[in-house]
């Protein structure tokens, strides 16, 4: 029999896990009739994703069962309430007493399993299932069933059969596992189908972050590695880890102006579609000026942009704009210009990354600008995660057509100056920015060290901040040490910009 002839098995079918991210991840959800694992320490969510799931079978018309050993229902309804569901359609078994049944006198109905053997707790178990026939099972917690097999081996032995048990009956089972045991026996896994894990991470500083990760997904194809997620109103949001050869739409990468002829000469035309610059220097230097040129600029050419605010609040980038003449807050009114600030101290990586894919995939936005790098490091629980992080997000704003203008602000206004964040090499320009001191004055300096879609000016210029926008002089010659953080202008007075106090 050759291979093409070989019998081969149906496809499994493919069920919703009740949350949009966890399908994202898993290639559309979880296989139908298996069983999977849900582990992580108490406060993680496994119970909220169990609803999910569980709720998820209720709008599909499914007979769900809840089996609780560690909560009772009354417990279970109170989390179900927060949330703004209802436990209609699912039936709940609890193996939990409650309140009343301390009474000796009273007739009890409903055991701890403490208090019974394993045989005579998996047994009700497997009656209720039958009794119900559901197709979808959530059991909660193993924690409870170990302790009753008292022995590695036993507590085994105990998973294999019900999972032979559920292989019976078109039933998916999901298990969950606390991790409260210290000797956790990390042969489980092998015998579910699927594992996933939930962590609670305490920062030093800030919200606490919670991630999860796909161990394992018997003969699934899914999207490895740690996935940020916030428990909210309504369940747990999950968002994906971002993979930019997953994002691409065909585009044309002509240049776009920045707003100012001069600076479009210096940099060669403008700046492409599908790049992204990066404008590096001192406090106060005027970065975020030329990026807000920009976004001004695009947004009259019927562009949406969306600024992320790391480091300042709304209402100092709007008086920056009005200071410069640029009619911000018509803009924001008009829906071309979307300022959202970032705490970086509530928010994880992740989610960030979500929120500006979001922007650009469904709110059409076309320039995306982040002020600053910064900012976005302070969100970082280890920072040797953060260039991987950037490096996957530019590269899928790249792909996606869009221009992408980055803030870094180096340390020191005067002098050398250090970068915190070396991410020049992810950057397709830079715009480096520089503080000199020439005739008494504190004067600005630009000018474009790289850029890879094309030529651009070597030259150095001097460039101001007025009312009228940003203004660029000619290019200045008579510069030293301008690279080293030292410029030293030597030259005569006549290319310099008039000052207010200096006669054009």
């Amino acid at each position: 029999m050759t291979p093409a002839s070989m019998p081969t098995d149906t496809e499994p079918e493919t069920i919703s896990s009740g949350s949009i991210g966890l399908d994202d991840i898993l290639g559309g959800g979880f296989d139908a009739d298996r069983v999977y694992l849900v582990e992580g320490r108490p406060g993680t969510g496994k119970t909220t994703l169990a609803l999910q799931f569980l709720l998820s079978g209720v709008r599909d018309g499914e007979r769900c069962l809840y089996v609780t050993l560690s909560e009772s229902e009354r417990e279970l309804r109170s989390v179900v309430a927060r949330h703004g569901w209802t436990l209609a359609g699912i039936d709940v078994f609890e193996l939990v007493p409650p309140e009343a049944s301390l009474d000796p006198d009273q007739e009890l109905t409903l055991f701890h399993p403490a208090e019974m053997e394993l045989s005579e707790t998996t047994k009700k178990i497997l009656d209720r299932v039958a009794a119900v026939n559901p197709t979808r099972v959530v059991f909660d917690s193993l924690s409870e069933m170990r302790l009753l097999s008292q022995s590695s081996l036993r507590y085994r032995r105990q998973i294999l059969a019900l999972k032979n048990f559920f292989a019976g009956r078109r039933c998916t089972v999901m298990l969950l596992d606390d991790l409260s045991s210290s000797d956790h026996d990390i042969q489980l896994h092998s015998i579910a189908n699927g594992v996933i894990t939930l962590e609670q991470l305490a920062l030093e500083y800030g919200a606490e972050r919670r991630r999860l990760r796909v161990v394992k997904m018997r003969g699934m194809k899914y999207r490895g590695g740690y996935h940020d997620f916030t428990i909210e109103t309504g369940g747990l949001v999950i968002y994906p880890r971002l993979v930019a050869a997953e994002h691409h739409k065909a585009f044309l990468g002509e240049p776009t102006s920045t707003g100012s002829s001069e600076l479009d000469a210096l940099l060669g035309g403008g700046i492409e579609r599908g790049t992204s610059m990066l404008l590096i220097g001192g406090a106060g230097v005027g970065k975020s000026s030329i990026a807000l040129t920009y976004a001004m600029s695009a947004a009259k050419r019927g562009e949406k942009v969306g600024v992320f605010a790391f480091d300042e609040g709304l209402g100092t980038v709007f008086a920056r704009a009005a200071g410069l003449g640029m009619p911000l807050q018509a803009q924001v009114d008009s829906g071309q210009i979307c300022v959202q600030q970032i705490d970086p101290a509530e928010m994880s990586p992740g989610e960030f990354a979500h929120i500006v894919r979001h922007s650009v995939e469904h709110e059409a936005v076309r320039v995306v600008i982040l002020d600053s790098l910064n900012g976005y490091m302070n969100a970082m629980p280890e920072e040797r995660f953060l260039v991987l992080q950037m490096h996957e997000l530019l590269s899928t704003l790249n792909q996606l057509g869009v221009v992408t203008i980055l803030v870094l602000a180096q340390h020191g206004l005067m002098g050398p100056m250090q970068t915190p964040l070396d991410i020049s090499y992810l950057s397709d320009a830079v715009l480096m920015l520089r503080y000199f001191e020439a005739d008494g004055r504190v004067r600005r300096a630009i000018s474009v060290v790289k850029k890879r879609s094309g030529a651009h000016e070597d030259t150095i210029r001097e460039f101001r901040l007025t009312g009228e926008g940003i203004k660029i002089g000619p290019p200045l010659t008579q510069f030293k040490g301008i690279l080293t953080g030292i410029p030293d202008y030597r030259g005569e007075a006549s290319p310099l910009l008039p000052t207010d106090s200096t006669p054009a």
